[in-house]
């Protein structure tokens, strides 16, 4: 039932107490604005909104603040003025810029993604967790690095790294893989770069030291499978090498040797 206060609605909770919730209609388009304890701060959100579409300002995001929004959250004044002033509705809370997008977690903490990338973030809203991004999906937290192409436990600057040094963009061009494969680390000792192959069974087991990474990475491979096969039932993720012809990749993994230290755990 209407209220009294314009654009608030009287409603109920399950245990029966009450709340309102208010929206407005912009561009033929019914924008919820959230709900609220009181119809006075609903009808504040509702006013508040209603002065950021009808204003003759092209707010930005930086123009947040408590003067032009004192119940309206700052994820909904991104939502509204993204829609003003681009001309899309996005229920994230996303701002269109030239070629990318920036997606605001915060007013101060704000990631920036490619185009490409719109669709999803619009259909996903993300949530960071001290460094660790993630979005909702399927019942589970998915990690929103691993789109990019970086592993699980992969470490900033020694398996991939941002090119410009800015952690929070996430364009396909500013992320450099440098260490594509599971169970592999780069050892650099006087200059001369090894490739060190380990797996995780009862604490990491060392298999090998490489000069190519591909060997490295077939390593872990080999022993994947070794351990798969005489009855190991972890979920080992194993690396699948671009470069290098199936002949290619069997010459490899006939050649390398299981170590003792494996062989012993099953």
């Amino acid at each position: 039932m209407a209220n009294n206060l314009p654009g608030v609605f009287k409603a109920q909770k399950k245990d029966g107490s009450t709340y309102y919730r208010t929206s407005i209609t912009f561009r033929s388009k019914h924008i919820s604005l959230g709900s609220f304890d009181n119809e006075k701060d609903a009808n504040t959100a509702y006013n508040e909104a209603i002065n950021i579409v009808r204003s003759e300002n092209s707010y930005l995001p930086d123009d947040f603040s408590a003067k032009v929004c004192k119940k309206l959250d700052f994820k909904k004044w991104i939502t509204l003025i993204n829609f003003k002033n681009n001309g899309i509705y996005i229920k994230t809370p996303i701002y269109m810029r030239n070629n990318f997008f920036n997606y605001y977690l915060s007013k101060n903490d704000v990631l920036t993604f490619d185009v490409d990338d719109l669709f999803y973030y619009s259909k996903h809203s993300i949530m960071r967790r001290g460094t660790h991004l993630f979005v909702a999906e399927y019942g589970m937290q998915t990690n929103i690095a691993s789109r990019y192409g970086i592993r699980n436990f992969a470490r900033k600057g020694i398996d991939f790294r941002f090119v410009n040094g800015d952690t929070n963009d996430f364009r396909y061009a500013n992320i450099e893989i440098i260490n594509p494969y599971q169970g592999v680390t780069i050892e650099v000792t006087n200059g001369t770069i090894c490739y060190n192959s380990k797996i995780h069974i009862n604490g990491y087991v060392l298999i090998g030291k490489y000069d190519k990474i591909e060997h490295a990475a077939i390593a872990y491979n080999k022993a994947v499978d070794f351990l798969i096969n005489n009855g190991c039932t972890t979920n080992y993720e194993k690396n699948y090498i671009n470069d290098y012809s199936v002949s290619e990749y069997k010459e490899v993994y006939e050649n390398l040797h299981i170590p003792e230290k494996i062989k012993e755990q099953t």
